[in-house]
């Protein structure tokens, strides 16, 4: 038995199951459950759900109580008649929602989701490539990595001057207004459609696709009422009157269900006021150059949905077992999908190839509430000059108080400067170049001329035409697929995989690649840029935080000056290879590739998305390469849904089967391995989540902790099961990081000389650096001309004659992100002279919002793309999806477990910096001056190999390490805690107590941050802020918020795993929550 854990994390929220396996609460998710589950309950006592393994491994949970009994099940057993006429209402409506829903899902099997590891026969692409993929491993391709936005979009933009022929995009989201440099008013070349514009007009041509959001709900336009009319009609007349009326609410509740939660815009599906028809017509009316295509059409005509829906129900009884006999066709039109209708899914891919050459992709969309620096600022208020503004319009957002709105007028922002804070966007995108783009190239025209032979063809417009691409088969590498393992069995019979390692592990190099002369045959380059070597600044063990210190000083001691001068020396080369060229370039197109990096195109999709058989290669990655991982795996993502058996419906991809399977195998040898897991602690959608608007956030939430550690078959479960304790194994994180408003008496100082509210003449700075003469007439204009507004002009003329007041009055102080970071100022250091709010009230906090999309094993493979780690990501019919498999043959010096190790140069540089970052091990980054990590491919990224704070991260197993990792994760959590009162907390374990701890100070917070009068008591404190009354009165309380705000260095927290952990059902079975409209939220 696994030895007793300490630590404050939690799993093992067991249910009660009979012979069958089944819980014993019984009923589906819908009203009638509900109304069901409500009145039972008066005749059946509750009974506690706590885990037994719970108590065994972390009996403080309990303090000093013993675990909780269970009590008998006697199944379900009714009290009287109310609860008689209840039990068969639910038995007709939960057993028509199920046998629709379980036809749906039973058309098409993946490998990765059954037990027999075959998928459906004809449904499938059955090519031979390695993980099912449409392309093949190919070698010779160049790669690099970009953290975070900032550095991303400065190369995209860099690549888009380059332009000579094509440029192409695919997002889910683009939005025209975008800035790809900042600050805006230094950069109004570098709005993004006026990048394309440009281009356009030196002859390129420019194709885009975007996601067509939903903006009509197909049940409420079409469905309703006469579907579920038609339907109840078709009910036997000789049927009993109470099977009858049952029946006909039970169709109107999945019906109304459905008009619910499309009223309440699915909250993964996006908000129609991302505007697609906006981006479309905004970027086609600057040039014939720019087409753009929106993808999926979701509604047909009503002529193809009555012979659609009406035709094929004709003649048909319905009761639960006929409507499993219904064609395929008419349920998937009821469940709001077929090859004409996609009311659910989305295009997710984010991918921009410019000249058939220079390519862009990973997790970071060219829209709104995505560019961001390492450090995050969430603060963006400039009293001393609105220039220095970074995110104008729409671009300030946080999407926890409210979503955008009015996007195709960008300038409109409801967010107070002075009062809110935006949140943070961590995320990884990748640039690349060589043969691999050759299938990145045939994905986008694959794509493109789908969507033309849908939608476009008969038009007839000139702007449309399909694309001519002729696939070069350069670099391919001939292996085949290995099968994923067979996940359908019980934990206990999981047994070592029968697969090898990787197919290509890491070569023996000392050093760096020989020199290869570049190939210009079919491709355009250009002199790489040089860059002068960064100044050298004191790395010294002084300026790293005290949790870390010891570690660093046990590790290097003396080696100084050896570490300085290997800096020195990295630094010496890179300046050589830009002096010199790029010497990691491959030979290219046809010669024989001499050096480079083997990399794979992986993909979700299917006929309705591409108009090919479903293709699930992204999923059959990680399952494959978690399998075959030696050491560790490190997942950073947007979300976490996933499944180890099919106890887990309605999740269905098996990665957390693949996870359980690889811990349990090391667990028995005896094995060190670890898997470390950073997302998102909520989904980044806005509402209080006590409130019924946020009932799929929730349900997103619980489908996660069901994933990680909670409903009896999560991953931490299932290992707790067969004796071992999961937090030796697998860990959860969170980000979450701070900022101070500059709302000083600097501010004060400005608009009293002005007379203007600084919000006011922010407004005009934000209708500034988007000319009204580039809007002029349908948006053909000059792009340069502009007239400010009066209030503009008289708080920049009062701010010119503001005096410093240390700092706060010139910008230096208008953020203190960096004190968090590496050499940053002590926050207790930095100046404070109070304006209209006291220095108490300028503090703000917000979780940093995860979208990155990753995966590293064993610093030698990394998977990276638009793939979240859910069903509508991996399961290849559902949102579509491309990402890449890297593993760089270049390696590196390291170790694993205290044991040399030849790591990936590009996997174990991505992953150490993500987790300085992560540690405050990074110094802040200037968004005004570049470096290398800034430009597109050909330049490579620079990282200081052998500095001290490389050091720190480059053991991933090491005991110091994760006890640095740990403990700053603790420390950060604490801190935050008492200062901030944040949600989802530990301390949360109920709703009782979520409304002592966040809800008498929070509510009505989020409706005033939004612009809404409450109708109840103003919240004591605003959204984000410092609950003061934690703290002594005045400057002494000041001093202990900035006594605890200098622990907290990075942004690393704990993953609240006890949240809400004591209530059975945090969705809240509901309107929009049922057997039918489940699977949107996986």
């Amino acid at each position: 038995m696994a030895k007793e854990n300490q630590d404050s994390l939690a799993y093992g929220d067991y249910y009660q199951r009979d012979e069958s396996g089944e819980g014993n609460e019984g009923g589906e998710r819908g009203i009638i459950g509900d109304i069901y589950q409500g009145l039972r309950g008066r005749y059946q006592p509750q009974q506690s759900q706590q885990s037994n393994v719970t108590h065994e491994y972390q009996p403080q949970l309990y303090e000093n109580k013993p675990p909780p009994s269970y009590g008998s099940n006697t199944g379900q057993q009714s009290g009287g008649l109310v609860s008689s006429i209840f039990d068969k209402f639910q038995g007709v409506v939960q057993n028509l929602g199920s046998e629709v829903n379980e036809r749906l899902r039973d058309r098409e099997k993946h490998s990765h989701t059954h037990a027999d590891a075959q998928c459906t026969d004809g449904a499938h692409d059955n090519n031979q490539h390695r993980y099912g993929s449409f392309a093949a491993q190919r070698e010779g391709s160049d790669v690099k990595w970009f953290v975070d936005g900032c550095g991303y979009m400065w190369a995209v933009s860099r690549a888009l001057e380059q332009a000579r022929e094509s440029i192409w995009i695919l997002d889910w989201w683009l939005s025209p207004e975008l800035y790809l440099r900042r600050p805006p008013s230094r950069n109004e070349q570098y709005r993004l459609d006026r990048m394309l514009q440009a281009a356009a007009q030196k002859g390129v041509k420019v194709n885009i696709i975007i996601y067509k959001e939903v903006t009509q709900a197909l049940t409420r336009k079409y469905l309703s009422p006469t579907l579920p009319k038609y339907l109840h009609s078709l009910l036997p007349r000789s049927i009993d009157p109470i099977t009858r009326t049952l029946s006909g609410l039970g169709v109107a509740g999945v019906f109304a269900s459905l008009e619910q939660m499309e009223a309440q815009n699915p909250l993964i599906t996006p908000p129609s006021t991302v505007s697609s028809s906006h981006t479309k017509h905004a970027l086609e009316d600057l040039h014939p150059n720019i087409s753009v295509f929106r993808h999926p059409d979701h509604l047909p005509d009503a002529q193809t949905l009555e012979s659609s829906f009406l035709s094929s129900l004709q003649n048909l009884s319905l009761t639960a077992a006929t409507v499993s006999k219904l064609p395929a066709d008419t349920l998937k039109s009821i469940y709001g999908m077929n090859n004409d209708v996609i009311l659910y899914w989305a295009h997710h891919e984010k991918l921009c190839i410019i000249d058939g050459s220079t390519t862009f992709m990973g997790g970071l969309d060219l829209c709104y509430g995505r560019w961001d620096t390492n450090q995050h600022s969430i603060a963006d208020a400039h009293p001393g000059n609105l220039e220095n503004i970074v995110f104008p319009g729409q671009d300030f957002n946080n999407a926890r108080i409210m979503d955008f709105q009015d996007v195709a007028n960008w300038e409109n922002n409801k967010l107070d400067r002075k009062e809110s804070s935006r949140m943070g966007w961590s995320d990884v995108s990748i640039s690349l170049r060589g043969p691999v783009v050759e299938d990145l190239r045939a994905h986008f025209v694959e794509r493109w001329n789908f969507i033309y032979n849908e939608k476009y063809d008969v038009r007839k417009d000139v702007r449309y035409s399909k694309l001519t691409f002729k696939q070069n088969m350069v670099g391919i590498v001939s292996q085949q697929s290995p099968t994923p393992q067979n996940f359908g069995r019980p934990a206990q019979a999981f047994g070592p995989s029968s697969s090898q390692p990787y197919e290509r592990p890491p070569q023996q190099h000392s050093g760096n690649l020989p020199n290869i002369p570049q190939n210009s045959q079919n491709q355009t380059q250009s002199p790489p840029m040089y860059f002068p070597p960064p100044p050298m600044s004191d790395r010294g063990i002084g300026s790293l935080p005290q949790d870390g210190r010891h570690v660093m000083e046990q590790k290097v001691g003396n080696l100084r000056g050896v570490v300085r001068e290997r800096v020195m020396e990295g630094v010496q080369h890179v300046q050589d290879q830009y002096l010199a060229g790029n010497e990691h370039q491959s030979r290219l197109y046809g010669r024989p590739q001499e050096a480079g990096i083997p990399c794979q195109i992986v993909r979700s999709c299917t006929r309705w998305s591409h108009g090919v058989p479903t293709e699930h290669s992204v999923a059959n990655a990680y399952i494959s390469i978690i399998q075959n991982s030696q050491h560790f795996v490190y997942i950073e993502n947007q979300f976490f849904i996933t499944a180890t058996s099919e106890s887990q419906r309605p999740v269905r991809n098996r990665i957390g089967a693949a996870l359980v399977e690889r811990i349990l195998r090391a667990a028995r040898a005896g094995e060190r391995y670890k898997v470390i897991v950073v997302m998102p602690a909520i989904p980044g959608f806005a509402g209080d989540l006590k409130d019924e608007s946020s009932l799929g956030t929730r349900a997103i939430m619980q489908y996660q902790y069901n994933s990680i550690s909670r409903g009896g078959y999560s991953i931490m479960e299932m290992v707790a099961k067969e004796g071992y304790d999961p937090t030796e194994y697998i860990r959860f994180y969170n980000l979450r990081n701070y900022d101070r408003i500059n709302s000083s008496a600097s501010m004060r100082e400005a608009e009293q000389k002005s007379g203007v509210d600084y919000e006011d003449a922010r407004r005009e700075h934000d209708d500034m650096v988007d000319p009204a003469g580039f809007r002029a007439q349908g948006g053909v204009g000059d792009g340069k001309s502009f007239s400010t507004g009066n209030n503009y002009q008289r708080y920049q003329q009062a701010a010119s004659r503001i005096s410093d007041r240390k700092g706060l009055g010139s910008g230096r102080w208008d953020s203190v992100s960096e004190c968090y970071m590496l050499g940053g100022q002590d926050i207790r250091e930095v100046p404070w002279e109070d304006g209209d709010l006291p220095e108490m009230d300028a503090f703000v906090s917000e979780e940093l919002y995860i979208h990155t999309k990753v995966l590293i094993a064993d610093d030698r493979v990394v998977i990276c793309g638009s793939a979240n780690l859910n069903d509508r990501s991996q399961l290849g019919d559902h949102d579509s999806e491309i990402a890449i498999v890297v593993e760089d043959p270049t390696s590196i010096d390291s170790y694993i477990n205290g044991q040399p190790w030849r790591a990936s140069k590009f996997a174990a540089t991505l992953r150490r910096q993500l987790f300085r970052k992560h540690l405050g091990l990074l110094p802040p980054q200037n968004m005004e001056q570049p470096n290398p990590n800034f430009e597109p491919i050909g330049v490579p990224n620079i990282y200081d190999f052998g500095s001290l704070e490389d050091r720190v991260v480059m053991d991933p197993l090491s005991e110091d390490f994760l006890n640095l990792w740990n403990g700053r994760a603790k420390q950060n959590t604490n801190a935050f805690g008492r200062i901030f009162h944040p949600v989802p907390h530990d301390s949360v374990r109920n709703w009782k107590d979520y409304d002592a701890f966040y809800e008498r100070f929070f509510h009505e917070a989020d409706q005033e941050a939004d612009g809404k009068e409450g109708t109840k008591t103003p919240a004591k404190y605003r959204w984000g802020h410092v609950v003061a009354e934690n703290f002594s009165f005045g400057e002494q309380g000041m001093r202990e918020v900035k006594d605890l705000l200098s622990t907290i260095k990075g942004s690393l927290v704990e993953m609240p795993l006890l949240f809400l952990i004591e209530e059975k059902d945090l969705a809240k079975q509901g309107l929009s929550l049922n057997p039918i409209t489940e699977e949107i939220y996986t």
